[in-house]
């Protein structure tokens, strides 16, 4: 398989958004996602559930017999010691984050875990089935501190037998696992490339199986237009789920007043970013929630409108502001795809065009693209985002409070302190439309966060492959076990 993500990590302590499709085959949850399901199923588990009418207490049985990959026992203190560590070590925009509602974990006996939460949150089993908060071995993750080489001990469906940051990682079938995957090979390798254009020549040379993710608008076009006869490729298109936006430094003085970032908001068109650059392979998005999700709006259209340099001119004229607004965005060179740099470029253009700013450009690989926007160097900067679970709240909980994805504090209390506690209430994630709808209107007055555009989801695979479709299910992320060769791997 090929994919333009690599993680620069394997310790699920590190990284909220690190590359799953790894993670999923290598580590194991106590529940994930089937295909086709909406909600979590039981994996490492026997059975999970809130045992109280409050949803504060969630209880989950573990599977008997259950063992790590160098043949230690997976029981109940391993899953505390897995989660426990993920606070304890608290990595700046990691996956603490999702345990805000958390406040002790209990293991009573060997294969009984006990999650006692501050507050009611009726997401928080989406949030243990989130690779996040894969279990890994208490004597090979210390609690205190990220495990810095690259083997793995855990209790997938697979094992890691190698792996080269940015290169591969080859996985082979883990005889120990048990649990609700079924596999139906006994090795797989990811290989991870650069840019598009040299992963599906991989493929054309049957250097590789099929493709996930990364696929640029060109090559995706290039596949449409091929015939059978002339290449045995299939391309599979389903609806995705991931977005891209970009993100406004609060204490940047000219991207933290509010007028700045409305006016961007009033200039940028996304329908031309969407043609011009992506060739209509993405859609327009008007909202930090996609379309698919239950709780979707278009905010940002419905308060802005089509794209209108005259409202912007009078925004900051309002403000004060009559000089053209300097501000560098930044974006990295090697995370979301090969049509980054034309995206901002095309950014660029749009608002020098309007001659309201005068836009630097700036960018950098993705391992030091992080590390300074978490020190809050960037004005403005390129973010996207794969959802952990799918439910409006991972679209909006992520970004906003003090600690959050993006490193960057936005306190947005009503959505923090009101909307979200509201809508963790409710285990039928249909009554909370009210609060998301809120919640997104806020975010559009605010303008910290600009939503660009929504992803489609394209897998390009050999013909001889089957179940490549299952890659596309919206609830689901890429699980290797899932495909298998008509002939042989």
């Amino acid at each position: 398989m090929g994919t333009t993500s690599s993680p620069s990590t394997l310790d699920p302590a590190a990284s909220w958004d690190s590359s799953w499709e790894l993670f999923r085959n290598i580590y194991q949850t106590l529940l994930s996602y089937p295909v086709g399901a909406t909600t979590p199923q039981p994996d490492a588990a026997k059975s999970c559930e809130f045992s109280d009418d409050s949803n504060q207490v969630y209880r989950c049985e573990l599977r008997e017999g259950l063992t790590f990959s160098d043949g230690g026992t997976l029981d109940a203190k391993a899953v505390k010691h897995s989660i426990d560590r993920i606070r304890q070590i608290n990595v700046n925009g990691g996956p603490a984050g999702l345990l805000g509602s958390l406040e002790r974990v209990q293991a009573p006996s060997e294969r009984e875990v006990v999650f006692h939460l501050n507050k009611p949150d009726a997401t928080f089993p989406f949030v243990l089935a989130t690779p996040a908060m894969s279990i890994v071995a208490p004597g090979a993750y210390p609690a205190d501190a990220l495990r810095e080489d690259s083997a793995v001990v855990g209790s997938g469906p697979y094992t890691l037998r190698s792996y080269e940051e940015g290169e591969k990682a080859e996985l082979v079938r883990n005889d120990r696992y048990e649990g609700s995957a079924e596999r139906r090979n006994s090795a797989v390798t990811i290989r991870y490339f650069q840019d598009s254009g040299t992963m599906v020549k991989a493929l054309r040379d049957e250097r590789i199986d099929l493709t996930y993710r990364g696929l640029a608008a060109g090559d995706i076009i290039d596949l449409q237009g091929r015939t059978s006869e002339e290449e045995e490729i299939q391309l599979i298109d389903g609806t995705g789920t991931d977005i891209n936006y970009l993100v406004f430094n609060p204490k940047d003085p000219w991207a933290g007043k509010k007028e700045v970032r409305q006016a961007i908001a009033q200039v940028v068109d996304r329908a031309a970013i969407a043609h011009k650059v992506y060739k209509d392979t993405v859609d327009p998005l008007y909202s930090m929630v996609p379309k698919g999700i239950t709780g979707h709006t278009t905010g940002f259209f419905d308060d802005y409108g089509e794209p209108s340099v005259a409202k912007a001119r009078q925004i900051l004229t309002k403000a004060g502001i009559s000089e053209p607004v300097p501000l560098t965005l930044w974006y990295t060179t090697d995370r979301y795809g090969s049509e980054t740099a034309l995206e901002f470029k095309e950014l660029e253009r749009q608002l020098e065009a309007s001659k309201l700013f005068d836009i630097t450009l700036e960018s950098r690989p993705w391992k030091t693209y992080v590390e300074g926007y978490q020190k809050g160097d960037y004005p403005v900067f390129g973010r996207g985002w794969f959802p952990d679970f799918p439910d409006a709240d991972n679209f909006i909980a992520p970004f906003v409070g003090k600690q959050n994805a993006l490193g960057t504090p936005y306190e947005a209390k009503k959505i923090t302190k009101d909307l979200l506690p509201s809508s963790r209430r409710e285990s039928d994630r249909g009554n909370v439309l009210r609060q998301f709808e809120e919640a997104q209107q806020i975010l559009a007055d605010d303008a910290r966060l600009l939503p660009l555009w929504q992803g489609r989801q394209y897998v390009a695979a050999s013909r001889d492959i089957s179940g490549a479709e299952r890659a596309l299910d919206p609830s689901t992320i890429m699980m290797m076990w899932e495909l298998s060769r008509k002939t042989s791997w």
